[in-house]
């Protein structure tokens, strides 16, 4: 089992940064992939990033390439969203969530377990 808390949501202005945190704790951390999903009101669930176990490999959107950077830090058991240069149409409840094969898919449905998520808003 893993459970996953996401934290650092809130409102920015367009153009605003903020930095998402999801501390992850069950299984060890170091040995899965990590993802970050978000879902916007009437829209369906979409990838936003990934990172290997050991945050050599990363991939991203092409909607956020540029703009957000994960990481993670295996001593914290934490992953890490940092999103610059927000806009508008980033407004969604981003999600943390955890792929025990460590396969940096875009896909949510190979995700294994998800944080509760937390809601950023982004206004003009």
């Amino acid at each position: 089992q893993v459970q996953l808390v996401e934290s650092g949501g809130g409102l920015v202005q367009a153009g605003g940064s903020l930095r998402l945190s999801c501390a992850a704790s069950g299984r060890t951390f170091s040995r899965y992939g990590m993802g970050w999903f978000r879902q916007a009101p009437g829209k369906e669930r979409e990838f936003v990033a990934a990172i290997n176990w050991s945050g050599g490999s990363t991939y991203y959107a092409d909607s956020v390439k540029g703009r957000f950077t994960i990481s993670r830090d295996n001593a914290k058991n934490t992953v890490y969203l940092q999103m610059n240069t927000l806009k508008p149409e980033d407004t969604a409840v981003y999600y943390c969530a955890a792929d025990l094969r460590n396969s940096l898919s875009t896909q949510f449905r190979l995700y294994d377990y998800w944080g509760q998520g937390t809601q950023v808003t982004v206004s003009s």
